[in-house]
C-alpha cells in the first residue's frame, strides 16, 4: 500500500512540458501500456536529445489536467519539462506553464502492486492540511504530475519501495477553502 512520508513545496520556474497526450479513451487500466510504448520507441531519448530544464528536479513525467467535467477533459501526457522556448519536435505536443509553486507528496510503495498510482486524493487531502490547498487553474483546467525521479523511482528499498512523487501546481497564495 502506497504511503505519503514526505510533503513540501517547489518553486518552478516557467517551463515548456513538452509530450504526447492520451484521454480516457485510450486508458486500459491505465496508462502503463503508453509509457511501454514511449520506451519501446525511443521517445524519451529523442526528448531527451532536446536538453534538459536546468535548476529543477526533473525526470520523466506522467502530467495530468481537467476541467469540471473529467470524464469528458481529462488529459494524461507522457514526457518531460523544458525551458519555455524550448521548440517542440515534430509529433509531440506542448503544454506552457507559468511559472510558480508546485505542492508535493512523496509516496513510497511497491510499484508493482499499483498502490502508488491511486493516491491522488489522500494527497490533495495532505496538502491541503499542510497549507496547499488552493490548486492553481491553468486555461480551465487543474493541473497536477507524477515525476518519476532517478533515483527515488528507480533504485528499490530493500523492501523492493520506490518512491513516486506527486505534484499539484499551486495558486500563488493559499486562501481557506468556502
Amino acid at each position: 500500500m502506497g504511503e505519503i512520508v514526505r510533503v513540501y513545496r517547489e518553486r518552478l520556474p516557467s517551463l515548456r512540458f513538452i509530450g504526447k497526450r492520451y484521454t480516457n479513451a485510450e486508458r486500459a487500466n491505465g496508462f502503463g501500456h503508453k509509457w511501454g510504448e514511449w520506451f519501446q520507441n525511443g521517445w524519451f531519448g529523442e526528448l531527451e536529445a532536446l536538453g534538459e530544464a536546468p535548476g529543477i528536479e526533473n525526470g520523466y513525467l506522467g502530467f495530468m489536467r481537467c476541467g469540471e467535467d473529467f470524464e469528458n477533459t481529462f488529459e494524461y501526457w507522457i514526457g518531460m519539462f523544458f525551458p519555455a522556448d524550448t521548440p517542440v519536435p515534430e509529433g509531440y505536443g506542448h503544454i506552457d506553464l507559468d511559472g510558480g509553486d508546485i505542492g508535493v507528496c512523496w509516496i513510497k510503495g511497491r510499484e508493482d502492486d499499483g498502490s502508488l498510482f491511486c493516491m491522488h486524493d489522500a494527497c490533495v487531502a495532505e496538502l491541503a492540511e499542510n497549507g496547499m490547498g488552493n490548486f492553481r487553474i491553468e486555461a480551465g483546467m487543474s493541473c497536477f504530475f507524477e515525476r518519476y525521479n532517478c533515483p527515488r523511482f528507480t533504485q528499490q528499498d530493500e523492501q523492493g519501495n520506490v518512491i513516486l512523487d506527486y505534484c499539484v501546481l499551486l495558486a500563488e497564495r493559499d486562501t481557506p477553502a468556502p
